[in-house]
C-alpha cells in the first residue's frame, strides 16, 4: 500500500508501479472494454435519471442515519438479531473479536468486504489466535499474497496467471498449470474443507434495510452465501452508509450497481437476509448473529456540507475503472484500502493524514470519475477539498502562496509574464519553443517541447483588431474571455476568432480587467486566492452587456461554468454575478454549432483531422460532438481517434509533480493520433496544445496540431 512519508518519496512509489508491464496491460486492457459493457448494459435506459436516483436515494438516507440505525436496531433484534454500533474501526474489531471468544469459534470464514479492509479485521482477530480465511478468490489470493486489493470490485487484475499458479504451486505442495480454469478448481477444492470446518463467517453487507431489519449482500461468486449460511455464527460488518429507508430504495440502487461496475444488467447473487436463520447445530436451532455498523467518521462527515456526499458511494469501483492515472500505476498506489478517486477521499478520512497527503495530490482532474459516479458525487471537488484541508493543518508550501498572492494582483501577474518574456530570450529557439528547460524543471520534463512567452500578448494587440468585429448592428454580444495561456503564449489562437467572427454579425469585446481564471491556485490548494481571482473576473464583465462569454480555454470554460457559482458563496451580490456569468460561459465549438451555425458554403477546408477532446469541454462544460459538426461543417474529413475523451496528462501543474504520469499518458495520446493517420490534430484547450504540440515536436512528428479557431479560420473563405 502507498505509505510514502513525502511526495518525493511517493514519485519512487510510482515510477516503480510504471515499470509493471503485466499490470499495465491489464488494466489497460480492462479499461479499454469497459466503457462498452456499461454502454451495453445501459442500452435503453435514462442513465442520468438513475443515477440522479441513487443520489436522490441515498442523500434521503444520510440525512436521518440516527433514525434508520435505531429502526433498523429495533426491527432486526425483534427476529433474533444482536446489533451494535462501532464508533471507530478498533471498536468494531473489538465487539467482533468478542463475539468470537463468546462462541467458542476457532476458523473464520470471510466474503468480501471493503468494510472489513478498511478496519483491517483479519489482522485484529489473527492476534487473537483465530485462523482467518477469505472466501472471495481475489481476496483469497491477495490474502496468500500478504497484499491489499487494488480494485474494490476486482481485488487481484493485477496479477498473471502465472502469478496466481506459482503462488498455488507454493499453497499446496504441488506444481499447478498456467490454466484459468483448473487453477479456480485449486481454489474451489482448497476452500471447500474450509466452509465445513468453520465456525463464523464474516459478510459485508450493500444494504441495511431499515423497513424490515434486512441486510442485502450482492456478488459474482457463491461464497457469500455459503459463509452467510454454513457457519453457526454470522455476523455482517456494516458501514453506517449503506442504512436505505425502504427495500424499494435498495432495489433502485441495484438498478444502477452491477451495471455500472462490472457492465452487468443483474449480478450473479442477490442475497437478502432478514432475521437469523435456522441452524440445527444451535442449541435453540437458530443461527448466531450479529450486525455490527461501523461510523468511522460516518456521522461527521453526514453533517458536513462539502463531504457528506461522499457517503452517497455504492463501491461499484468505476470511479478507477475510468481513471486514466489509476490505469497506469495500479491500485496499490491510487489508494490505501480504498481505491481509485474515492480512495484519494476516503484515506484521508478513514484512515490518516500522513497516507493522504501526497496520495491526494495524484489527480489529473480530468473529471472521468465524475462523469461515471453512479451516485454523482463530485469526486474532483472533493479531491481538492481534502487537500486544501491537509494544507490549512500542514501549511501551505511556498510556492503556492506566492502564486496566489500574485494572481490576485493582475497587474504584477501580467507585468511578471511580460519580464519572463524578456527573461526568456537567451533560452528561445525558432518554432516558439525554448530551446532548453528552465532550471526549474527537472529532466524528467524533456518529453515534450515547452512554448516560449509571445512578443505580443493578445491584451495588446486588442485595439488594432477590435474595429473588425465591431459592427454597428450586432445579432450577438459577445465577450471574449482568454485565459492567460492564450492571452499571453498563444495569442495567434484568439486572432483567429477575429478572422472567424469578422462579418458574422458579432460584436466582440475583450475586457480588459480580466485576468487567469484561478483554476491552476485552486488545484494547489489555495482556495482563498481562488475566491479573489473569481471576483476579480466575475467584476471584469457587465452581464447586462453581453449576450456570451465566448472561451477557447476549455479549463478555463469548465472551471468558470461549474466552480465560480460554488466558489463565491459568500455574501453580497457576487454570488448571484457569479451564476449569471456562468450562465453565459460557451465554448468555440458549441457557439459556432448551436449559436452562429456554421454554414458549410463559407468554408473549403481538406485533407484528415482528427480531434483530441479535452477532459473540461467533454465533462466540465458537457460539449463532445459540437466539435465533429464544425470539423466536418468547415469541409475536412473528420477521423475519429481511438480514447478521444482520454486526458492528455497535461492537468495544468499535475504534469509538473507528475512527469512521469504525465509522460506515459502523452505517450498514449500521440499513439492514438498517429494511427488515424490525421495530417491535423485539433484541439479546443490551450494546455493540451501544450502538451500534444510540445510531445509531437519532440519526436519529430509532422502532424499539425491546431485549435478550432485556427482550424476554421484557415479554412473559411475569404471574400
Amino acid at each position: 500500500m502507498q505509505d510514502a512519508k513525502d511526495l518525493k518519496e511517493y514519485r519512487e512509489h510510482i515510477k516503480s508501479a510504471l515499470s509493471n508491464d503485466f499490470q499495465r496491460q491489464a488494466l489497460d486492457k480492462f479499461a479499454k472494454a469497459y466503457p462498452v459493457g456499461r454502454a451495453n448494459a445501459f442500452k435503453g435506459h435514462d442513465v442520468k435519471a438513475l443515477i440522479e436516483e441513487v443520489a436522490r436515494v441515498k442523500d434521503a438516507s444520510i440525512a436521518r442515519l440516527d433514525e434508520l440505525y435505531d429502526e433498523f436496531k429495533r426491527k432486526a433484534e425483534a427476529l433474533g438479531v444482536k446489533v451494535h454500533l462501532a464508533k471507530t474501526a478498533h471498536e468494531a474489531n473489538e465487539i467482533i473479536a468478542r463475539i468470537a471468544q463468546e462462541n467458542g469459534v476457532k476458523k473464520v470464514l470471510k466474503s468480501k468486504s471493503m468494510t472489513a479492509e478498511e478496519t483491517h479485521l483479519n489482522d485484529h482477530l489473527e492476534k487473537y489466535g483465530l485462523e482467518v480465511t477469505e472466501t472471495d478468490l481475489g481476496e483469497w489470493i491477495i490474502q496468500l499474497r500478504k497484499e491489499g486489493p487494488t480494485h474494490m470490485v476486482m481485488p487481484a487484475i493485477h496479477l498473471s496467471r502465472h502469478q496466481v499458479a506459482d503462488l498455488f504451486s507454493a499453497v499446496t505442495g504441488a506444481a499447478q498449470e498456467v490454466d484459468i480454469d483448473k487453477l479456480v478448481k485449486v481454489a474451489r477444492r482448497e476452500l471447500r474443507a474450509k466452509y465445513v470446518e468453520a465456525d463464523m463467517g464474516i459478510s459485508g453487507a450493500n444494504f441495511a434495510v431499515a423497513e424490515t431489519g434486512s441486510i442485502g449482500i450482492i456478488t459474482n461468486e457463491g461464497n457469500a452465501r455459503l459463509v452467510t449460511t454454513l457457519p453457526r455464527v454470522h455476523v455482517a460488518l456494516v458501514g453506517l452508509e449503506k442504512l436505505t429507508t425502504t427495500l424499494d430504495d435498495a432495489l433502485k440502487i441495484i438498478r444502477v450497481l452491477p451495471k455500472n461496475a462490472t457492465g452487468q444488467n443483474i449480478t450473479s447473487y442477490v442475497t437478502w437476509i432478514t432475521g437469523a436463520n435456522e441452524c440445527a447445530s444451535c442449541p435453540d436451532q437458530k443461527k448466531v448473529m450479529h450486525v455490527v455498523f461501523l461510523d468511522n467518521g460516518r456521522s461527521s462527515m453526514a453533517k458536513h456540507e462539502s463531504y457528506k456526499e461522499v457517503l452517497r458511494c455504492v463501491r461499484c469501483g468505476a470511479c478507477a475503472n475510468v481513471c486514466p492515472v489509476y490505469r497506469l500505476v495500479g491500485g496499490h498506489e491510487y489508494g490505501d484500502v480504498y481505491i481509485g478517486a474515492i480512495g484519494l477521499i476516503l484515506t484521508y478520512f478513514f484512515h490518516n493524514k500522513e497516507k493522504a497527503k501526497a496520495l491526494v495530490q495524484n489527480c489529473v482532474n480530468c473529471q472521468a470519475c465524475k462523469e461515471i459516479c453512479a451516485s454523482g458525487i463530485d469526486l474532483p471537488r472533493i479531491i481538492k477539498e481534502v487537500y486544501n484541508d491537509i494544507l490549512n493543518e500542514e501549511g501551505h508550501p511556498a510556492e503556492s502562496k506566492v502564486l496566489g498572492l500574485v494572481l490576485k494582483n493582475r497587474a504584477l501577474f501580467h507585468g511578471l509574464l511580460r519580464t519572463a518574456r524578456l527573461a526568456q530570450k537567451p533560452l528561445k529557439a525558432e518554432q516558439g519553443y525554448l530551446r532548453h528547460l528552465p532550471l526549474i524543471f527537472s529532466k524528467e520534463h524533456n518529453f515534450r517541447a515547452l512554448p516560449a512567452i509571445a512578443d505580443k500578448p493578445f491584451r495588446d494587440r486588442w485595439n488594432e483588431i477590435k474595429h473588425r468585429v465591431s459592427p454597428a448592428n450586432p445579432r450577438y454580444k459577445v465577450a471574449l474571455f482568454s485565459g492567460c495561456v492564450q492571452d499571453f503564449v498563444y495569442p495567434e489562437q484568439l486572432e483567429a476568432v477575429v478572422d472567424l467572427l469578422e462579418g458574422k454579425g458579432v460584436q466582440l469585446d475583450f475586457p480588459m480587467a480580466q485576468t487567469c481564471c484561478g483554476l491552476p491556485v485552486r488545484m494547489m490548494g489555495e482556495f482563498n486566492a481562488a475566491k479573489d481571482v473569481a471576483e476579480l473576473n466575475v467584476n471584469a464583465f457587465d452581464q447586462s452587456k453581453y449576450d456570451y462569454v465566448l472561451t477557447l480555454c476549455a479549463s478555463c470554460g469548465g472551471y468558470l461554468k461549474e466552480m465560480y457559482p460554488r466558489v463565491l458563496t459568500e455574501g453580497g451580490k457576487t454570488p448571484v454575478k457569479a451564476q449569471q456569468f456562468a450562465d453565459k460561459v460557451i465554448s468555440l465549438s458549441e457557439f459556432m454549432a448551436k449559436v452562429l451555425k456554421l454554414d458549410p458554403a463559407e468554408y473549403q477546408g481538406q485533407g484528415k483531422v482528427t480531434f483530441h477532446s479535452p477532459c473540461h469541454l467533454a465533462r466540465g462544460m458537457n460539449v463532445k460532438e459540437e466539435p465533429h459538426e464544425v470539423i466536418r461543417a468547415s469541409g475536412h474529413e473528420f477521423v475519429p481517434m481511438e480514447e478521444e475523451h482520454v486526458c492528455c496528462g497535461f492537468g495544468g501543474t499535475y504534469s509538473m509533480k507528475f512527469p512521469q504520469v504525465s509522460k506515459e499518458l502523452l505517450d498514449k495520446k500521440i499513439a492514438n493520433i498517429e494511427a488515424t493517420g490525421a495530417e491535423v490534430i485539433v484541439t479546443e484547450c490551450p494546455g493540451c496544445t501544450m502538451q500534444i504540440r510540445g510531445g509531437l515536436h519532440n519526436k519529430g512528428s509532422k502532424v499539425q496540431v491546431m485549435h478550432t479557431s485556427e482550424l476554421l479560420a484557415k479554412a473559411r473563405k475569404k471574400k
